[in-house]
Order: C-alpha cells, then structure tokens, then sequence
C-alpha cells in the first residue's frame, strides 16, 4: 500500500470519529431552529412592568449619626477646706433648689477666732477714735494715729479672712438639680480631692455629636434635629446651640451641640442618641427608586414609557437616600419612569404596566 492511500484512509477515519462527536450537537442545533418561537420574544408580546408617575416631592437632605446625652448642668460636690463633716442635709436622689445647705463641716474653731477678731476690733475701734480726736488738738502726732488706724483696718481684714474660710465650710446647691449617689457618710474626714456626691440638673438635656467635615458650611446654630434613645421608641425633637468653631484633626469631623426640653426627666446623661440632622430641605425634589436607574460608563440612565413605547433617558443624580436617588436632570413631572423588569426593557420595545408605585 502507497504513501498516499495510507494518508487518505487516516484522514477518512479522522473525519468519521470527529462526525460522531459531533453529530449530538449538530442534532440539538438543527432541534431548536425548528423549535417554536417563545411568545415572550415574539413581536406581539408585551413585557409586564411596574412603573411610577414622577411627582415633586418634599426631600430632607439629612445625615444619621450617633451621639449622647448629657446634662444641662453637672458637678461633683466637694469641699474647698480640709474639715469634718457635722452635718448632711440632703437624700440621694433628692431635688434641691439653688442656694440650699446640703453639706456643713466642723467651724468651731474658725467660730473662736471670728469672736476673738471681733472683740479686738471693738477695741482697735475705740482706739483709733481716741486717737483721731487727739490729733485734731494736735496732741499727738500723724504717725500714732497712722498707727491705731493700721491696726484696726488689719483686724477688720483679719475678719474678712476668717469669714471667707466659715463660708467654705458649707457646701450650697449652686443650681436647682438632683443629688446623685452619696460617698461619704456623718463623720467623715473630706479633703477637696474627696467627691461627696454627683449634682445634676436635667430639666433640659444637651445632646452632643459630631458631623464630617464636609458638610460644615450646611450647619448653623437653630438648625433642628431628631433623635431617639435606647430605652425608648419616642422621638425628640432639639435645636442646635452650638458649634465647634474648629474641624477635630484627628477624626475630620465638626462636634456640635443641641439642646431638648426635658420636663419628664426620660433624658439621662449617657445615654446614646440616634440623631437624623437635616442638613437642608428640598420643596420639589424628583425622586426615583435606586433599582429604576442604571449606571453606565458615563454617567446614569433611566427607561420611562413615552407614547406606548419604552424610552431610554440619561439623568443625572444629586442625594442618595436608603432606597431613593434624587435626580437632577433628565426627569420630568408626569414622566412614567419603569421600576421593574430593567434587565428585559430595550428602547423600543413595548411593555405592560401591572402596577404603579
């Protein structure tokens, strides 16, 4: 057998084996263009859509960010005076009123030395009259009244001392609040390192948090904010105050502060808040469900319906919300924007609206 005829039973062979594999395939090809045409890709179908008529609409531009609570006024109660305490006139958990006594240490030693002050300014008094009318008979000279008069007005100073250190010796409610948890008892020695009690007023709540940087040109004080708190559903409403007049370096942010009323006492400093602050309020917003608009490489579309046919538009966005966009361009009111079936829509083609939302 020749060279040649050995070559062309090979390739006979060949081409037998790779017809045999090929023949399933060749069968599922030659199937389905003889198969009937799927009415969903016919001419005549129309793909069932959702849709929605563009209204204006009221949009809040606002940001969430957590904060806390804290007191309208707070302080530690502590002595100015080393000293032993004679007397508490005070429950925890009570409230006082500005001005009251809640806390007297031991004064009877600085007592003694006001009396004994007081009995030696009388006499420095009498003195120095004594004196004053001598030298007007020019019977003694300018420096010995000088002299009487410089001891009584030391004597008088010395008292003003040892008044000033019985005042310190009483602790007085400086602001209407509430005592805290008490930490020392009758008896006790204090320092002015010792904390006696917490003292809070809470008649109004201070809410403070902080807001990125980026956005410190859209917040001024009257702005109004919106919170809730852990242990409660209700929402409160504040009013900022006011404004760190510096962006921290550290976390890029602008610490602001509001206030609440707080006339039923649910507000407790510490407590986490949960604040929307809106930063600015749209009247006529256009807005469009996140799942309508399609990026693209150069920017964003839509499809909306226009003359029983599905348009493509290009648009631009502004706010994203949780589950809107706004757009700013390419909408228009009335506009019949497709919400659903954005995969199977092409500009041209007809769909049916099942539903509007």
């Amino acid at each position: 057998m020749g060279r040649i005829t050995r070559n062309i039973i090979i390739t006979i062979v060949v081409l037998g084996l790779l017809f045999l594999v090929a023949k399933p395939k060749l069968e599922f090809l030659f199937e389905s263009q003889s198969a009937p045409v799927n009415p969903a890709f016919s001419g005549g179908f129309k793909l069932p859509v959702s849709a929605r008529i563009i209204k204006p609409q009221r949009l809040d531009n606002k940001i969430k960010v957590i904060g806390s609570i804290i007191a309208n006024e707070s302080l530690e109660l502590k002595t100015e005076v080393d000293g032993l305490i004679t007397e508490i006139n005070f429950i925890e958990g009570q409230e006082v009123e500005k001005g009251q006594l809640l806390i007297s240490l031991r004064d009877d030693e600085l007592r003694a030395q006001l009396d004994k002050l007081g009995h030696n300014r009388n006499l420095y008094r009498e003195i120095e009259a004594r004196q004053r009318r001598l030298l007007e008979k020019d019977a003694i000279s300018q420096e010995e009244y000088d002299i009487a008069l410089n001891t009584l007005n030391t004597t008088v100073s010395d008292i003003k001392v040892v008044e000033s250190q019985l005042i310190k010796t009483k602790i007085y409610a400086p602001f209407d609040g509430i005592i805290g948890l008490r930490y020392v008892s009758m008896g006790s020695y204090v320092t002015p390192s010792t904390i006696i009690a917490n003292f809070y007023n809470i008649d109004q709540a201070k809410i403070d948090f902080a807001i990125p940087g980026r956005y410190s040109q859209q917040v001024k004080v009257g702005d109004h904010i919106k919170f809730t708190i852990e242990s409660s559903p209700e929402p409160f409403n504040g009013k900022v105050y006011a404004i760190e007049p510096k962006i921290d370096p550290a976390t890029r942010t602008l610490k602001i502060r509001a206030i609440c009323p707080n006339p039923q006492g649910k507000l407790l400093p510490g407590q986490f808040a949960k604040i929307e602050f809106i930063l600015n309020t749209i009247e006529n917003a256009i807005m469009a469900p996140t799942e309508a608009v399609v990026p693209e490489l150069t920017g964003h579309k839509v499809y909306i319906k226009k003359n029983g046919k599905v348009e493509s538009a290009s648009v631009k966005i502004g706010i994203r919300t949780e589950t809107e966009l706004e757009i700013t361009s390419g909408l228009n009111p009335e506009d019949t924007l497709i919400t659903s079936g954005i995969l199977q829509v092409r500009p041209g083609s007809e769909v049916e609206i099942t539903s509007y939302n």
